[in-house]
């Protein structure tokens, strides 16, 4: 997916917040601003938004001398995440389809996401959550969900976001955990999910966690390590959480289902769908078309 015209506010909006998270001092505001303002003057809007926003945030962390701008963030958001995680294991395990009910909350965690909600709270992340309960899932994409997971040999979870992991846990925990792999980013980037996220979801107790070498916000596999390449080449089902992975993996020749939230209206445009819908989308190899 390329880059919109929409999307430059955007970036310049992430460096702002993420330069005050950092700083008080204007001056540092005011050196990212500049910097990010003129390498979005020279983009190529042919590339996707998370490889920009790779290429912005690499300068947001060299500008304001900080490896992990969103550090406290992650931690924030792991800690309240952990905190409900009881209560929404009993809905699931209480539910009448407990698959379809992990698999909403697992989507619903996707607005957990500081490149586009930089001021969510608490209530935010509840209020979300209940109505993902409810809201509309396409039938037959649930079932194409349930029959590719069945024939899958290999799956490769694709994760977003901190806070986010902890609910997608639920859904791990629903899928042949013999056949799965999850993956986390490399490197720090926005509130993106580490190797230490998905400990605090203690989910390398379940399955086999591994990062992809990189530190863009979405997959863009020239930017991966060579091992991940490799494993994301072995696996016959992706499962890719979130819109970054969404944008940068749909020219992707792969069986690959997104989960996300629908937050942007780029993204609304090009899926087809509203802003705050649940995204549970196919792409299918051209050669099975």
């Amino acid at each position: 997916m390329k880059t919109y015209l929409e999307c430059v506010p955007c970036f310049v909006s992430q460096a702002l917040h993420a330069s005050q998270l950092i700083s008080d001092d204007p001056q540092k505001h005011k050196d990212v601003l500049q910097a990010v303002l003129q390498a979005a003057s020279n983009m190529d809007f042919s590339i996707t938004p998370p490889a920009m926003g790779q290429h912005i945030h690499r300068i947001i962390r060299r500008v304001m001398d900080n490896p992990d701008p969103y550090l406290a963030i992650k931690n924030q958001s792991n800690t309240v995440m952990l905190k409900l995680y009881p209560q929404l294991q009993a809905k699931v395990a209480d539910s009448p389809d407990p698959f379809e009910t992990a698999l909403r909350l697992a989507i619903a965690g996707n607005i957990i996401d500081y490149a586009v909600n930089t001021k969510l709270n608490e209530t935010d992340i509840l209020q979300t959550i209940e109505a993902a309960l409810h809201d509309e899932l396409p039938p037959h994409a649930l079932d194409q969900f349930r029959q590719a997971i069945d024939q899958a040999q290999n799956i490769l979870y694709l994760a977003d976001n901190a806070g986010e992991i902890i609910l997608d846990r639920l859904l791990v925990e629903k899928l042949p955990l013999d056949k799965l792999t999850v993956a986390v980013r490399g490197k720090p980037v926005i509130n993106d999910a580490l190797i230490a996220d998905a400990q605090a979801a203690s989910i390398p107790e379940l399955v086999e966690v591994i990062d992809n070498g990189s530190d863009a916000p979405g997959t863009i596999l020239q930017s991966c390590s060579s091992s991940f390449r490799a494993r994301f080449q072995q696996a016959d089902l992706i499962i890719a959480k979130g819109q970054g992975n969404y944008e940068t993996l749909s020219n992707i020749d792969k069986n690959i289902f997104y989960l996300f939230k629908v937050k942007c209206p780029v993204i609304a445009r090009n899926a087809a769908l509203t802003v705050g819908d649940l995204a549970l989308q196919r792409k299918i190899p051209c050669a099975n078309i």
